[in-house]
């Protein structure tokens, strides 16, 4: 019987497209892998203004993710820009509507991983990664990071780390992603595939 094909769910929030660059980058990994898909989604901005309403469909980039997609996937990828090193509050929003999806195990023995970026070098990349994994291990997910087997974790003077993969943007996001970055995003998308279709297929 065969196996229906791995789908990986990355979903992030980008304010001004650095964190959208690292997502794009980590699907371009999944995808490296034979057989797995990667599916882009995002989420709508928290308004200050009780009345204002996203739109049905985001102006650009990926569409707005639903909890059908949680239920789909066969492993998570979860980016955020730094917000006083903490996920960002849209990011934030989504996933404290998941209760339902955590009482019903949706997520449980799932892969996981997390990403990040931030206007300043030292900004908050590792404890924002840390605080988007928390709610991923309430979920019973399997939370993975970068390992030192990747040399551009001691070599990058930019983003990255071994908790998962990061942009330096710099204050303006004027900063293009660096060589080390990219390759680092592209590995932990590829981990994250290779581990989702191996435990599928063990299943």
């Amino acid at each position: 019987m065969n196996q229906p094909t791995p789908t990986i769910l990355v979903l992030y929030y980008s304010r001004h497209g650095a964190t959208r660059k690292l997502a794009e980058l980590i699907a371009q990994g999944i995808e490296s892998v034979p057989g797995v898909d990667a599916r882009l989604r995002t989420v709508p901005a928290v308004s200050t203004v009780a009345e204002s309403t996203a739109p049905d469909i985001p102006a650009s980039g990926a569409p707005y993710v639903e909890l059908a997609d949680l239920a789909e996937c066969a492993g998570l990828a979860l980016g955020s820009p730094t917000r006083f090193g903490n996920m960002a509050a849209a990011l934030k929003y989504f996933l404290d509507g998941t209760a339902a999806e955590w009482l019903a195990g949706t997520l449980s023995g799932k892969p996981a991983v997390v990403f990040t970026s931030t206007g300043s070098l030292h900004g908050g990349q590792e404890s924002t990664l840390l605080s988007m994994m928390i709610p991923l291990l309430h979920h019973g997910m399997m939370v993975m990071g970068l390992p030192y087997t990747h040399p551009e974790l001691m070599t990058t003077s930019s983003g990255g780390s071994p908790y998962g993969a990061t942009h330096w943007s710099g204050i303006d996001g004027d900063k293009a992603v660096t060589d080390d970055e990219k390759r680092l995003a592209i590995a932990l998308g590829r981990r994250l595939a290779l581990t989702a279709a191996t435990l599928q297929g063990a299943r």
